[in-house]
């Protein structure tokens, strides 16, 4: 007897009859569903959709739902899906470099059990954060990169050995400066997590608090999305702001901006951990 969930995020042109079709599918098979949230995107025409329900007395062996559920409606509506189980804890890899409020922040969620999440490794790039890692007894590994870049492929092998090795499946960028290679972003699609401290597309790249403070502009903001080939243009899962003034200075937005970046890069954890993101495009359907 099973006591974990199965859940199933989806998508699929909009038609009649899909999510009659599909909640009788895990009905008919003994599911009890216990939590359902769809979405229709008008303009697109478009479903988005999110299912959980509980496995115990569900007939198809969970090694075979995902199989079954592509047989049942992936021609017939088009549907692209993905089945997960609320009993397989997602692993985290957390990205830093020197600034330690992402971290901090990251790391006390975990302490507190607030996810349902193991990190078995954070890499840097800089040593400053291994005494942070070791007061939560986290495994620190440093790949210092040339200022030419010469190794960065060297070290990316190495990184990624270790992410292979240590089974992640996903990875939280917690202010780690170093732009992330094609490859690592191709081996993680959607599973990569950044932080940026503007409310993008407002001030992307370097700097942007003093992008900001030369612009003149009266709120500052804080977006986490999944990282693609663009540079800070992915798909957005977060964001929020707060409100500066004439008075404030590059160091004032820079210590105000640090708590928002935490709360956003937290709320986006939260939603990728609880598998309740879809994204589409370059898009995301963010489930309550």
């Amino acid at each position: 007897m099973s006591t974990g969930k199965a859940i199933i995020l989806l998508h699929c042109p909009d038609r009649q009859g899909i999510i009659t079709d599909v909640t009788g599918f895990i009905t008919r098979n003994g599911g009890n569903i216990v939590y359902l949230d769809q979405y229709v995107d008008t303009l697109e025409k478009r479903l988005f959709m999110r299912i959980e329900w509980e496995l115990d007395g569900f007939t198809i062996p969970r090694e075979r739902i995902q199989q079954a559920m592509d047989a049942a409606f992936a021609d017939r509506y088009e549907m692209c899906s993905n089945v997960y189980f609320s009993d397989e804890k997602p692993r985290m890899a957390i990205f830093v470099s020197k600034m330690s409020h992402c971290l901090y922040d990251l790391l006390a969620r975990y302490y507190a059990g607030e996810w349902e999440v193991d990190i078995p490794c954070i890499v840097s790039n800089h040593e400053d954060l291994r005494e942070v890692a070791e007061q939560f007894g986290i495994p620190f590994y440093v790949w210092k990169i040339a200022p030419d870049k010469s190794n960065r492929e060297e070290v990316e092998r190495e990184e990624m050995a270790l992410l292979e090795r240590e089974h992640v499946t996903f990875i939280v960028l917690a202010r780690y400066m170093q732009v992330i290679s094609d490859g690592m972003i191709a081996r993680y699609p959607h599973h990569i997590i950044n932080i940026h401290h503007s409310f993008l597309p407002a001030f992307i790249g370097a700097r942007p608090y003093h992008q900001a403070y030369e612009r003149g502009v009266k709120i500052i903001g804080a977006t986490s999305h999944y990282v693609t080939r663009d540079l800070d243009a992915g798909p957005i899962i977060e964001q929020d702001v707060v409100r500066i003034t004439h008075k404030d200075t590059p160091e004032s937005l820079v210590l105000k901006g640090r708590d928002l970046e935490k709360i956003v890069l937290s709320r986006a954890v939260t939603r990728h951990i609880e598998r309740k993101i879809l994204t589409y495009k370059n898009r995301t359907v963010v489930f309550g």
